[in-house]
């Protein structure tokens, strides 16, 4: 159980600067220096609609200059309460804290000590015709107008930051469009909830949403409160084993948390909600992107296991529908908020040349809030990518970099991979059974949470299995980059009628490959297969994620859909492969193999079926990428 809770603890101690509400004690490396240099105050804001949301704000004692307000919004609680508690740190790092600013925590609407009614995801309003017409950029505009008339010595300016749902509501303040508000920076923020952090192209996000909500939740009403959700007692470390025989995710509700009362309604939104419906779509803060003056910093990791899709998605609508806008992007080689705190130099067993976390925290982040804060001259890259595989940082004026090239790379008879298209004919294929009963496990060792270490994990694991098709090409003779998105083309069929698609780009090592300091004790880095991009489709969904359609048994479909972003090189001796399969658990739920709501599935309905991936001239599977 402890190392499950690490999931939601950790995406609340990266979302919040510092976070344990229950305790009202706070350490931090900065603790004395705050204590010492700046003043707590705590205040309950009002909102248009007569709401009032808690608010704590922490004033520099030196009062002899005007100093810009940093705020950081919140679900995961302001914690500690009281003016005589403080946090262990300020802002996005230590800079800021000895920087002086005058830094600004706020309860969002429904959460813990503020006021309102809570809706996952705040629904945004195009037009605020009353003052009952709120939202979180409403909130956000009525807390600017409050502090800027409130609290004395500021200099007019204003910069918000969050990482994850903080994140998002970083992204919603933009929707404020105060003019105060000069500079932003949503770091993985949630854009989309259905294709961040519930679903995957259809496909239910098991592991991490489980072991979330019971947690998250702390109150459904309008009565503030410092009560803290709840944690589920897994009773063992196999996570494997105990999704398995949960069975059918319907069982949620009647056995795995009928103590949990306070948390079955953000559940079941998601599992009453499998299409993308008027319900997902209300949550889609994409659409909501335009008219924005602010500038813009949208922060990201390549191996973000949570929210990758909002951190790409969120720059990529910013820079099209805002063109005169400065809008900056970074991905580094992290982890969900890992750019946040401790080195950045490895995940799992693959290193990343050095301490990549402070060169964020520094060279960017910092950089770019003191520039638009406080005047400084600062040169800052509009693109700031770490390029895994050779482990350096680039700089580009757009993203992708025109520079990529589009190609494809095809799967071929024999489990070959190449950027030659295939020449045979006819209806050649690679078979599997799909056994939903004895599912491809994500990750190989024994756990119960989403071990974030599987972005990057060693893959011969799953390469071994039946179940497992692999394609790879022949020993690189020179570096090849992929540079932007990549999208999996296949051509498939079953003998279901429904089947999930699993596609993962795999960076496989020579077998003359040394291991590092941070190879574990029982791998080798020789022969090491280091994924390096993936993604699951609900095949369902192949024709739209608000049409689910099945597929008749034998007919060859195609099945198209996007595995994110990357930038990676491939080196000289090494060897691209793809490896496609049915099932990934827990990480997604089990697909029955038969067309059907899968939240309301009986536990018999889970089927084999044979699945087959085409690879002729007639039915091409390829990945389209893009190659430096």
């Amino acid at each position: 159980m402890k190392k499950y809770l690490l999931i939601a603890l950790s995406i609340m101690l990266f979302a919040a600067t510092s976070f344990n509400a229950s305790a009202q004690k706070l350490q931090g490396p900065d603790a004395d220096y705050i204590k010492a240099n700046y003043t707590k105050y705590e205040y309950q804001i009002p909102m248009r609609d007569g709401k009032k949301l808690f608010t704590s704000v922490y004033v520099p004692k030196d009062q002899s200059k005007k100093y810009p307000f940093m705020m950081d919004r919140t679900p995961y609680s302001v914690g500690p309460y009281g003016t005589d508690k403080y946090k262990g740190s300020l802002g996005p790092s230590s800079l800021f804290t000895h920087d002086g600013y005058i830094f600004v925590y706020q309860d969002v609407r429904g959460r813990w000590m503020s006021e309102g009614i809570y809706q996952e995801m705040t629904p945004e309003l195009e037009s605020h015709k009353t003052k009952k017409d709120v939202d979180e950029g409403t909130d956000t505009y009525d807390t600017i107008d409050w502090l800027l008339k409130h609290i004395p010595n500021n200099n007019g300016k204003v910069g918000v930051w969050g990482i994850s749902y903080p994140g998002f509501y970083t992204t919603t303040s933009l929707l404020s469009r105060h003019p105060a508000l000069v500079a932003a920076s949503p770091q993985a923020p949630i854009a989309d909830l259905y294709r961040d952090d519930a679903f995957h192209n259809g496909a239910f996000m098991l592991v991490a949403n489980f072991g979330f909500y019971p947690f998250f939740t702390n109150r459904q009403d309008d009565k503030p409160t410092q009560a803290q959700g709840f944690n589920v007692d897994f009773g063992t470390e196999d996570g494997y084993d105990y999704y398995f025989k949960m069975g059918s995710v319907k069982h949620t509700n009647d056995i795995y948390l009928k103590n949990y009362k306070d948390t079955v309604r953000l559940w079941n939104e998601m599992l009453d909600h499998p299409d993308y419906d008027q319900h997902w779509k209300d949550r889609n803060v994409l659409t909501h992107l335009h008219d924005i003056k602010t500038a813009v910093l949208v922060t990201g990791g390549w191996y973000d296991a949570e929210d990758l899709y909002g951190a790409i998605n969120t720059y990529k609508t910013l820079v099209k529908e805002n063109p005169t806008t400065p809008i900056y992007f970074s991905m580094g080689p992290f982890v969900h908020g890992g750019w946040s705190r401790g080195p950045g130099d490895h995940l799992g067993d693959v290193e990343f040349g050095g301490a990549q976390g402070e060169y964020y925290r520094e060279k960017i982040e910092f950089a770019f809030f003191s520039h638009y804060l406080k005047g400084t001259d600062t040169d800052i890259p509009r693109i700031s990518t770490f390029e895994t595989g050779v482990n350096q940082w680039k700089n580009y004026k757009t993203w992708p970099p025109k520079e990529a090239v589009e190609k494809n790379l095809y799967f071929l008879p024999g489990g070959k991979l190449s950027f030659d298209e295939p020449t045979n004919t006819g209806d050649d294929n690679d078979a599997f059974i799909s056994d939903p009963n004895k599912p491809v496990p994500f990750i190989e060792q024994i756990d119960n949470d989403m071990k974030r270490e599987y972005m990057t994990a060693d893959q011969r694991f799953a390469s071994r299995r039946p179940d497992v098709l692999t394609y790879e090409t022949d020993v690189l003779d020179n570096d090849v980059t992929l540079a932007g998105n990549i999208w999996a083309n296949l051509k498939v069929s079953t003998t279901g009628t429904d089947a999930d698609w699993v596609v993962k780009v795999i960076d496989v090592y020579p077998d003359s490959t040394k291991d590092n300091k941070f190879t574990d004790k029982d791998t080798h880095l020789s022969g090491y297969q280091q994924m390096v991009r993936s993604e699951a489709m609900r095949g369902k969904y192949r024709n739209g994620f608000d049409k689910p359609e099945p597929f008749v048994p034998g007919e060859i479909s195609p099945v198209n859909f996007e595995l994110q972003d990357i930038l990676h090189t491939f080196k000289k001796g090494h060897r691209i492969m793809v490896q496609v399969q049915s099932t990934w658990f827990p990480l997604i739920d089990r697909n029955p193999q038969v067309f059907e709501n899968i939240m309301k599935a009986g536990d018999n309905d889970f089927k084999k079926a044979t699945n087959k991936v085409y690879t002729s001239k007639d039915h091409p599977s390829y990945l389209k990428v893009r190659v430096m």
